[in-house]
């Protein structure tokens, strides 16, 4: 049997796609085991005098392989980490609060 355009309808054709996707799996379970780093800079001179310079470093690695090498920064990003998110603004209508206290009781202090 063909396709058309003559090519025959063969499961061979599907065998290399799934040696390629298997290839592609282990590629990354390794980059994300091992990491990997790809550092650059960008700089923008203009007559001898550097105007702009742009470092780059970008870190490709599993969560668990970022931990091992003392990288945990997204957990405390209030911006990045759901649970951190609440106490920033916990903490922020405190400070608000601690201020309006504060201003009454320097209030409180002019009037005795």
């Amino acid at each position: 049997m063909t396709l058309s355009g003559g090519l025959p309808s063969t499961g061979a054709a599907r065998v290399p796609a799934r040696h390629e996707s298997a290839n592609l799996a282990d590629i990354l379970e390794r980059v994300l085991d091992k990491g990997i780093v790809i550092a650059g800079d960008i700089r923008v001179n203009l007559l001898d005098v550097e105007l702009l310079t742009i470092k780059i470093r970008l870190l490709v690695a599993s969560v668990d392989r970022a931990r091992e090498m003392g990288i945990d920064w997204w957990e405390h990003d209030p911006t990045l980490s759901s649970g951190q998110r609440g106490l920033a603004e916990e903490n922020r209508m405190l400070r608000e609060r601690i201020g309006e206290l504060e201003a009454d009781g320097e209030r409180d202090g002019e009037i005795e």
